[in-house]
């Protein structure tokens, strides 16, 4: 056997600088790798389980001596941190554990559509972390302990809880979303809920609630009216409320408040006569009101028999007094009475795009040049941009098309019908769903997968430009010509790229602008996602071209 040699001549027990250099890069990675979540997370964790009286199959997940970050409903941070407990659902019995208070750098809490009963510990919402509160369509019935008075404005920032209302939700002075509805809560409401100045959105919809409360309205806030039977009201002082069918309405830009009741409303359209029909959508009909003193207002009924309902009218309620663009619907407001949904916005004097387009007698199309053609793409890509990659949490719309592109008397447009769309949570590319949408518009991808995205929206998006382009629908009615996503790349892979535009557009001198928009609407639909470009990239390509019609 050879002897082992050595190239020092003398052993040494320090290691040389690159080696340890690498060994702590080393041992760095392993631990990254094989970290887990600390040991109070865990016990505060299986605390909680263990007073559980059902718990829903959890206990096959979280076993002791594991990573709870790998836990069935737990979200860690890179600091093998929890974050988040999402146990929505799950049928979970018993009580809430105070342990969860434990949760260091817990920011969201959802144990809401579950069998939990007693009350919710004041732990909990006195948490110097937690933001997201959400417990609702449960059973409990215990009010909120009160915080100690020293207790200074609270990071919470929404409350979905099914309990008694206590006065001291006052102290929650940042909650931004306050969620009491469909709990069958009776007596007085707080007047401390008026502290809320940071309150965006209060929920206190099907319950038995009395009393009045002052409340500033702002841009974004709104509330909703109790359960037809309810024997008082909900009133803030800022309007007004008939005894019968109040109307609880957001304030109109620049601070101006609205003073409407059902009773306007019903009188508006003469009780919802055909007449004052404006728009059809797969949810309901939209009317169109004039208000006596000679304002004109849009007025969306949701049908009541479809299963749907529910949830597309809070999806558009939650989209839009969170979104808030120039190029979005404005939106007024909305009511419950008793089983009807109405939702409320500016009327738009020029209808919608696909009108112009598609449905008028009057040869319509013709009077849309191309720069009214491309100031509507324009105002549209702007309002998906602001959904897309400025509000917070971003918004999937999942029904772009051109019946959703609202037209005011400028022909600027707005980005309408938020029935549909879905929240994205951070650090999220897709959600879940149900496959939606519209014929024409519907991303090939969707048909595979059931997801939303955003590079989805895209797609759709791409069909309405290329609408604005061909003046041609997304799907033939009544004949055997193509669809026109494939039309479209088969004249350009023809090279017939001038034969795809508008007759009326062609000869005008824009051709060449209006090919660069071909381009951008071809990448939109393009069957791979990953090769679609994002909103704002669209967004520069359209500004692009108004600076060379400019020049």
């Amino acid at each position: 056997m050879q002897p082992l040699h050595s190239s020092y001549k003398k052993h040494s027990n320090k290691l040389p600088i690159p080696v340890l250099g690498l060994a702590l890069v080393l041992l760095i990675n392993f631990a990254s790798l094989t970290g887990s979540c600390t040991e109070q997370d865990r016990s505060s964790l299986l605390k909680f389980l263990r007073e559980l009286s059902q718990d829903g199959g959890l206990a096959a997940s979280w076993q002791d001596g594991t990573d709870c970050c790998k836990w069935d409903g737990i979200t860690c941070n890179q600091d093998k941190t929890v974050t988040d407990v999402s146990l929505a659902s799950r049928s979970l019995q018993g009580h809430i554990s105070p342990s969860l208070n434990n949760l260091t750098g817990l920011l969201r809490l959802n144990l809401s559509h579950n069998l939990l009963s007693g009350a919710l510990p004041q732990e909990l919402v006195s948490s110097s972390s937690i933001i997201v509160i959400d417990v609702s369509f449960n059973s409990l019935n215990g009010g909120l302990n009160e915080l100690p008075s020293s207790t200074p404005a609270r990071p919470l920032q929404v409350l979905n809880i099914s309990s008694a209302i206590s006065p001291i939700i006052g102290h929650l002075e940042v909650l931004v979303v306050l969620d009491f509805s469909f709990n069958n809560l009776s007596g007085q409401i707080p007047q401390s809920i008026g502290n809320l100045t940071s309150l965006q959105v209060l929920h206190l919809s099907n319950n038995r609630l009395t009393g009045c409360f002052f409340f500033s309205l702002r841009s974004k806030h709104f509330i909703t009216k109790n359960r037809s039977d309810n024997n008082g009201d909900v009133e803030a002082a800022s309007f007004n409320s008939d005894s019968e069918h109040s109307l609880i309405m957001m304030t109109r830009g620049k601070g101006e408040e609205i003073n409407l009741t059902f009773t306007d409303i019903v009188n508006a359209t003469n009780n919802f006569d055909k007449k004052h029909i404006i728009g059809c959508g797969g949810y309901g009909l939209v009317y169109k009101a004039e208000l006596p003193d000679g304002s004109k207002i849009a007025i969306k009924k949701l049908n009541s028999e479809m299963c749907l309902m529910g949830r597309e009218f809070s999806a558009e309620v939650d989209a839009l007094s969170m979104a808030q663009h120039a190029n979005l619907v404005p939106f007024w407001g909305y009511c419950i009475q008793g089983n009807l949904r109405l939702l409320i916005y500016s009327f738009m004097e020029n209808g919608s795009l696909d009108d112009w387009l598609h449905n008028r007698d009057d040869d319509a199309s013709s009077f849309l040049d191309w720069p009214t053609r491309l100031k509507i793409a324009q105002g549209a890509s702007r309002g998906l941009h602001y959904i897309h990659d400025v509000c917070k949490p971003h918004i999937v719309h999942r029904d772009i098309k051109s019946s959703n592109i609202l037209l005011d008397k400028e022909f600027k447009s707005y980005v309408a019908d938020f029935g549909l769309s879905r929240l994205v949570l951070p650090n999220k590319t897709h959600v879940t769903t149900e496959l939606v949408g519209t014929l024409g518009y519907i991303p090939p991808e969707y048909g595979q997968a059931w997801v939303a995205t955003l590079r989805g929206d895209m797609y759709s998006f791409g069909v309405v430009l290329l609408e604005l382009l061909t003046g041609r629908r997304p799907v033939p009615i009544l004949s055997t010509s193509e669809e026109l996503v494939p039309w479209v790349h088969t004249m350009r892979s023809q090279g017939k790229q001038i034969e795809v535009l508008d007759p009326t557009l062609r000869g005008t001198g824009c051709e060449e602008q209006m090919l660069k928009v071909l381009e951008s609407a071809c990448s939109c639909v393009d069957r791979n996602p990953l090769k679609r470009p994002t909103i704002m990239e669209v967004v520069t390509c359209l500004d692009s071209i108004d600076a060379d019609l400019k020049t």
